[in-house]
């Protein structure tokens, strides 16, 4: 596979992930009044990876403050194991922020993953702060719907691994898991509470329009 690092084993990184997943915590580790929440994305451009992050007032959810970075690409896309490929990125645009936010929403699964530690579980670990996994498509798993509600369990192996959350009526679902030191439930509740007029929630959407402008910029930088 190009661009995969040297003795690399994909067999390897999902033990790793395994392992990984271990130490992940179920357990509500906020503060008692959550005042910042951000929201991470990453984007690509040429060779080129962008991390963005978007801190919101919890309350208002009013933006504060945003920062991206700019890095080489230096882990080629595989499923499953994306988080080795997003999780620098992601750091070095985190490191640049002024503001600590309480909570990360990440574009991308937690616990709800084939070998139970994606990209926000990853990213949690290597932060040691509550994170969120906010994904678009389902990786694994089935759901349990209960009609007329909002929320569905989505369950793998017999147990639940996160929930399918219909954040816009006649929109698809967006997968929540738990990234590293929140519950399931408290998760699904700031998922919500984040989701104001679009069906993505408002830090992840500020996160992907940093990333997005960013992106562009190197776009018209390499083709003038």
């Amino acid at each position: 596979m190009s661009g995969v690092p040297k003795n690399f084993s994909v067999w390897k990184a999902h033990e790793t992930q395994i392992r990984l997943s271990k130490r992940i915590v179920f357990e509500d580790k906020l503060p008692r009044r959550i005042r910042y929440v951000a929201g991470v994305d990453v984007a690509y451009a040429k060779n080129l990876s962008i991390g963005a992050v978007a801190v919101l007032d919890y309350d208002a959810l009013r933006l504060l403050e945003v920062k991206t970075a700019v890095c080489e690409t230096r882990f080629p896309y595989i499923p499953t194991l994306l988080s080795f490929r997003e999780v620098p990125p992601a750091i070095s645009s985190i490191k640049k922020l002024q503001i600590k936010p309480d909570v990360f929403l990440v574009d991308g699964h937690g616990f709800a993953h084939p070998y139970h530690c994606g990209f926000a579980s990853h990213l949690g670990l290597v932060l040691g702060k509550p994170t969120i996994g906010v994904a678009k498509g389902k990786l694994c798993g089935e759901e349990e719907h209960v009609y007329g509600e909002p929320v569905a369990f989505l369950k793998y192996d017999c147990k639940v691994i996160g929930a399918a959350v219909t954040t816009k009526r006649g929109c698809k679902p967006f997968y929540v898991s738990v990234g590293h030191m929140v519950s399931l439930e408290t998760a699904v509740k700031i998922v919500q509470h984040c989701t104001v007029t679009s069906r993505v929630p408002e830090p992840i959407l500020r996160a992907h329009e940093a990333a997005t402008a960013e992106k562009r910029k190197i776009n018209m930088r390499s083709s003038a």
